[in-house]
């Protein structure tokens, strides 16, 4: 029997839990603050309120980072393109909040990674001289945040030899030799959400998905505010803290198809690039980066990243992701867009640029049939001068606007906590809440741990990655069906155990929410179809446990 004040029960986010919280707030509990959004950043939000000792909320119409936040490059990056671009700023405050992620808060999900920049005919001696003079930059700032060179090694330049050695699969001819760095990446980004979430949760926070925003009472002026479906965020304007009452927010639980009010004392709206939906007033510019998901064997096996140059740009590099699970992640493009869409596609060009670019410095190039699958996510860029969403700035922003919504946006996935504490301090102050402050640079997730302790888990090194000290929870739901050990479909690391936790504790609710967001199997249609049955005996295996 679980023992309901363990750490795993206190952050479990299950069905019935959903059920309960959600009949509470439809019964009339009125929070502190509801967060609209369930990817890093809203989860973000959930957290650093909650743990301040606010009553919170999150509704989410489909499911935690089921939008932008899982197709990122996975990177938890120190900054340094925008030291290319001159934000010496932002720069800074990626690199602090890598130093977070990697030794206080993250430790099992986000690791060292080494990257190569491979200085070929295409990189002159002048850029490659540059390059070195940016990575030095970047390893003052890494120095300047106190990452020990112990975690991450200062850069460094490669010989030939060395460079072939680190990455086998490039071309020799023309080769000069490589610049060596190193970076965070993060196990999966999908990952990271729900343990943001879940933490949360263990602070009291509801994290309710499949809540759809339909309409927000303005408590002054007592009017209702439509607004249409776009499936994966709320749905209609919003006033928050005005007038003496809490906010009204008219919702449909999709599960069941029954209407619901939830009352707040504050929103903050963190719901990327469909922000304007609640705030008509932030103007973005959305952009659509795509990725590749090629069989690492295309690239000889290296476990090295690779930074290549692209051909005809200034500080824009394609890159190559390996991913330890015999996959590698190539990208990544950057595209203006006016299409917000919930499934963003990626078009022929943009493959086809890809796998031009990165073919140029490999020994045998690339092609169609190397691709297993593909990705795209939409940036929420804020507009602002310039023809190319590419140069746009990445910085976030908090806006209260007209209608007193607390909009938080903009940004990039390394400095999700920043963003969430800078929005919960606008909401403290708006609504004048009783909030102690922030703790989340300092917040350990759910399975984190020093890395010395993480060594010593009784587990499977990828399973103590994936969920570090909850991994032998995993195992433990083989206990007494071995088969949850196997893999779920042939080439294919992730186990029945894996589902089942996920349904368990994680929030899953079907089989999109198992293959797609708390293991990454979907990300290639071939292994999505063989891991189909397994799933689906997760979602059973977890109605017989608890019915």
């Amino acid at each position: 029997m679980t023992d309901l004040a363990s750490p795993l029960a206190r952050s479990s986010l299950t069905a019935d839990r959903r059920a309960r919280e959600l009949a509470e707030l439809a019964g009339g509990t009125v929070v502190d603050l509801l967060v609209v959004g369930g990817g890093v950043t809203g989860a973000g939000v959930a957290l650093d309120a909650a743990s301040r000792g606010l009553s919170v909320a999150l509704v989410e119409a489909r499911d935690l980072a089921f939008g932008t936040s899982r197709w990122s490059s996975k990177l938890v990056h120190g900054g340094l393109r925008y030291l290319a671009s001159g934000d010496v700023r932002l720069a800074r405050e990626s690199a602090a909040e890598r130093e977070i992620l990697i030794r206080r808060t993250a430790g099992h999900l986000v690791h060292p990674l080494p990257m190569v920049l491979p200085l070929t005919r295409d990189v002159p001696v002048g850029a490659a001289l540059l390059a070195r003079v940016g990575l030095g930059f970047a390893d003052l700032l890494r120095r300047g945040v106190r990452t020990p060179s112990s975690v991450l090694p200062p850069p460094r330049r490669l010989s030939v030899v060395e460079t072939l050695g680190m990455v086998p699969g490039l071309r020799e001819e023309g080769l000069r030799g490589g610049l060596l760095y190193w970076d965070g990446q993060l196990v999966d980004d999908a990952r990271l959400v729900v343990a943001i979430a879940r933490t949360a949760a263990a602070f009291g926070a509801r994290i309710l998905t499949r809540v759809q925003v339909l309409a927000v009472q303005d408590s002054a002026v007592q009017n209702l505010v439509p607004g249409g479906a776009n499936g994966t965020g709320p749905t209609a304007a919003m006033r928050a803290g005005a007038g003496p009452g809490p906010v009204e927010v008219e919702a449909l639980d999709t599960l069941t198809g029954q209407p619901c009010r939830l009352r707040a004392r504050t929103v903050i709206n963190a719901t990327g690039v469909w922000a304007p939906v609640l705030a008509p007033e932030i103007r973005l510019r959305p952009s659509r980066g795509t990725h590749l998901v090629l069989p690492a064997a295309a690239f000889g096996g290296t476990p090295t990243a690779l930074s290549v140059p692209i051909p005809g740009e200034r500080n824009r590099y394609a890159l190559v992701l390996p991913q330890g699970d015999g996959r590698v992640y190539v990208g990544l493009t950057d595209v203006s867009t006016d299409e917000v869409v919930d499934l963003p596609v990626p078009d022929h060009g943009e493959i086809t640029h890809l796998l031009n670019v990165v073919s140029g410095v490999l020994a045998t190039p690339l092609d169609r049939a190397d691709v297993l699958g593909s990705f795209a996510g939409l940036r929420p860029l804020l507009d602002g001068p310039g023809g190319r969403t590419a140069d746009l700035s990445r910085r976030h922003t908090v806006h209260t606007g007209a209608n007193r919504v607390i909009t938080v946006v903009g940004g990039k996935l390394t400095t999700y906590r920043r963003m969430a504490e800078d929005a919960v301090d606008a909401a403290v102050a708006q609504a004048n809440l009783d909030a102690g402050p922030c703790r989340t640079s300092r917040l350990p997730l759910v399975g984190a741990a020093p890395r010395r302790a993480l060594a010593s888990i009784p587990a499977p090194r990828r399973l103590v990655a994936r969920y570090g000290t909850e991994a032998p929870a995993v195992l433990d739901l083989a206990r007494d069906d071995p088969r949850l050990l196997a893999p779920v479909a042939a080439g294919v690391d992730v186990t029945g155990a894996e589902l089942v936790f996920g349904v368990l504790h994680e929030g899953a609710l079907d089989v999109d929410d198992l293959l797609d967001r708390r293991t990454r199997v979907g990300l290639v249609p071939a292994d999505r179809a063989a891991a189909l049955d397994a799933a689906r005996s997760a979602l059973t295996h977890h109605a017989v446990r608890t019915g």
